[in-house]
């Protein structure tokens, strides 16, 4: 780094620090940081993001940069109505207020840890998940991403079982670290890492049968399973809805197993599919289970896990050790930022506000407002919409093929509708948006979609 570089560093930061602070951009500006935005990502970031996003627009001329409650909008003000909802973060909409407040509150106090003096808020967030998740979940690990949390909790059951197998499934998604992405069900996530964690089998979604088949061989032979884990609905499968019971037949296997049964519930999690937890559909308790995405109030990212007493005090099997958790509390791991104040008060304030106005019941009523369109639409167009399904405000789409279906997200995006396909089914596209999306939105909504999806039929010809 020279010298001339760290100037041209400096006047670069203040240049941007002005524009971020700045309580109006000129026009000037305005152009300059939507230039800046396509050569900074296609010399610094990845060029490939551009062409990718291009799933829904050929145009790159929207930079984002501002949002309210059900819609964010470009440099020049432009709305969009918000269907993607960050992959699932705005389940209180866009710059909830009332969780901001919290927030700006906290910073004005401080905004990270010493990470030696005892931080409140982390042991006030334990006490309330522990209150507000099933049975007896009891005991928080904070994280910062989706693929961090999954990390804690497959190393969790591994120090609480002495297990070393997981059984996941195909069509999974939990993250793109090595040991979530070794539990992924899809073939091109994987490929270029392998091999990874390779005590891992996949079977198939939603078959219990399959699952316990999987256990029961390994013992046979001698492995020891460590974990199932499993989304209580396959979000980026395509929002894939396992049959009733499910959820409590994977109960039942792990328990007689003795290996731990995790939820992946960093999508269905926090009111999004109708219930506080999908896990309540079925009144089932998992020995781990992961949160993120609507966690963070849509302000401030905070993910991780939160895990029933056993796993903590069986910790350290077959090391001599009676309880390792609680001897090395960092055996986990020990995330700089994980569980910071900001953090936890946006996650605090984002519970406070989802019991307050019940979220989850309001997840429900629109989710089902948002069927009833949809069949409507369904009716009107078999031979493009061939199917939809969901529960709550996690509701997919299904075309006949994926060109079928970006090229409907491309018009409802030219209608000022953002959404988005899912990453493993690619078939699918998703309505998730923010829980808190008016009735009067929603409508808006189907009308665009009936107009994109009128598009699609004409220029596939079906």
């Amino acid at each position: 780094m020279t010298e001339r570089n760290m100037k041209l560093a400096l006047e670069e930061a203040k240049r941007v620090v002005g524009m971020i602070e700045a309580d109006e951009l000129t026009a000037e500006q305005k152009k300059a940081i939507h230039d800046d935005s396509i050569a900074n990502f296609n010399e610094n970031v990845n060029p490939g993001w551009l062409e990718y996003r291009k799933s829904v627009s050929t145009d790159a001329a929207f930079v984002e940069w501002e949002d309210d409650n059900e819609v964010f909008k470009d440099l020049n003000g432009t709305e969009f109505i918000d269907c993607l909802g960050g992959f699932g973060i705005f389940a209180c909409g866009h710059g909830n207020p009332e969780i901001k407040k919290t927030v700006m509150a906290q910073l004005d106090r401080y905004a990270l840890h010493s990470q030696e003096l005892v931080d409140p808020l982390r042991g006030y967030l334990a006490k309330l998940l522990a209150m507000i998740t099933p049975g007896d979940l009891q005991y928080s690990f904070f994280t910062n991403g989706g693929a961090e949390a999954i990390e804690m909790a497959l190393k969790l059951a591994r120090l609480a079982t002495g297990g070393r197998w997981y059984i996941s499934t195909v069509g999974a998604f939990h993250g793109k670290s090595m040991g979530a992405i070794s539990m992924g069900g899809k073939a091109a996530y994987r490929e270029d890492y392998i091999p990874m964690i390779q005590q891992v089998q996949h079977v198939e979604y939603g078959n219990a049968a399959a699952t316990e088949a999987a256990v029961k061989n390994l013992v046979a032979v001698g492995e020891k399973v460590a974990g199932i884990i499993v989304e209580p609905i396959q979000g980026e499968g395509g929002v894939i809805i396992p049959p009733d019971g499910y959820l409590k037949d994977l109960r039942a296997i792990a328990d007689k197993y003795g290996c731990c049964l995790i939820f992946d519930e960093i999508q269905t999690g926090m009111g999004r599919t109708g219930t506080m937890w999908r896990a309540d559909y079925e009144g089932v308790t998992p020995d781990i289970m992961t949160y993120g995405k609507a966690t963070s109030g849509g302000l401030v990212p905070i993910t991780g896990i939160i895990a029933r007493p056993w796993t903590y005090e069986k910790s350290g099997v077959g090391t001599g050790t009676e309880c390792k958790m609680f001897d090395n509390p960092w055996i986990l791991g020990s995330p700089t930022f994980g569980g910071n104040p900001m953090a936890c008060a946006a996650f605090i304030s984002t519970i406070r506000y989802m019991l307050e106005n019940d979220i989850p019941g309001m997840s429900k009523a629109k989710g089902e407002y948002y069927m009833k369109g949809l069949k409507k639409l369904q009716e009107k167009y078999p031979t493009v919409l061939t199917t939809f399904r969901g529960s709550g405000m996690l509701i997919c789409m299904e075309f006949p093929e994926a060109e079928v279906g970006y090229e409907v997200t491309k018009g409802l995006f030219s209608r000022k509708v953002m959404t988005a396909g899912t990453l493993v089914n690619a078939k699918t596209v998703r309505i998730e948006p923010p829980i808190t999306q008016s009735y009067e939105t929603i409508d808006k909504v189907l009308e665009a979609l009936d107009g994109a999806i009128a598009d699609a039929k004409k220029a596939f010809n079906l």
